[in-house]
C-alpha cells in the first residue's frame, strides 16, 4: 500500500493576519514602564498636595488587579516592577494587618538594622503598619524613591525574618517574602547609583 505525500502548506500573510493572539510581550512591557515612569514623574513635578493622596490610592480606586494587569509582568528592576510590588505589599497590609503585625513583630527583634529602617511605630501593630506602608508611597510623590525602595524592602526583610521564626508559616511563604525584599533592595541601590552620576 503506498501512501500519499501532501507538500506542506506554506502559509501565506493572510495566515498570520486571521490567527488570534494576545498583546506583543514587547509592547505591553514599554507600556507598563511608560506609563509608570509617567506616574513617577508627574507626582514628583506637581504642586498639588492632593497628588499623593492619588497616588496612594491608585489600588484602591482602579483595583489592584488592574495594576497588576499591567505591570505585574514587569522585570523587577524596572520602575513598573518597583510599582507593582510596592503596591502589591500596601495591598496585602491593608487586607491582613493582624497577620502582617503578628509576623512584623515576629522578626523584628532579628532584624534590627531592617526594622529601624522600615521605620514602623513601637509597638507594631495592625494600624501602626498600615500608617507606615502608607506613608511609604506617599514617598513615591513626596521623597527619594530610593528612599521610599529601601525602606519597603526593609518591611520585607523582618516580614521575612518573622515568617521564618513563626510555626505556622511555610517556607515558600518565607521565600516569596525574601525576594521581594532582596528584589526592592536592589533596585533601591540601583537607583541610588544612578542619582550619584
Amino acid at each position: 500500500m503506498s501512501r500519499q505525500h501532501h507538500r506542506p502548506m506554506t502559509p501565506g500573510a493572510g495566515f498570520f493576519a486571521e490567527i488570534v493572539g494576545g498583546a506583543d510581550p514587547a509592547l505591553v512591557t514599554e507600556a507598563a514602564e511608560r506609563a509608570a515612569l509617567l506616574l513617577v514623574r508627574g507626582a514628583r513635578s506637581s504642586d498639588d498636595s492632593e497628588v499623593a493622596e492619588r497616588l496612594l490610592r491608585l489600588a484602591d480606586t482602579e483595583g489592584i488587579e488592574t495594576i497588576a494587569e499591567v505591570w505585574s509582568g514587569a522585570p523587577a528592576d524596572s520602575l513598573a516592577g518597583c510599582l507593582w510590588r510596592l503596591y502589591l505589599l500596601r495591598s496585602w497590609v491593608h487586607a491582613e494587618p493582624v497577620t502582617v503585625a503578628r509576623e512584623y513583630d515576629a522578626g523584628r527583634v532579628r532584624a534590627q538594622v531592617a526594622r529601624v529602617v522600615a521605620g514602623v511605630a513601637d509597638p507594631p501593630g495592625p494600624e501602626q503598619l498600615k500608617t507606615m506602608v502608607d506613608e511609604v508611597l506617599r514617598g513615591i510623590a513626596t521623597s527619594d524613591f530610593a528612599d521610599v525602595l529601601l525602606r519597603a524592602a526593609a518591611f520585607a526583610r523582618v516580614v521575612a525574618t518573622g515568617r521564618a521564626h513563626l510555626a505556622d508559616c511555610d517556607e515558600a511563604a518565607v521565600r516569596r517574602m525574601l525576594v521581594m525584599a532582596e528584589q526592592l533592595e536592589a533596585a533601591g541601590h540601583a537607583e541610588l547609583l544612578e542619582q550619584l552620576q
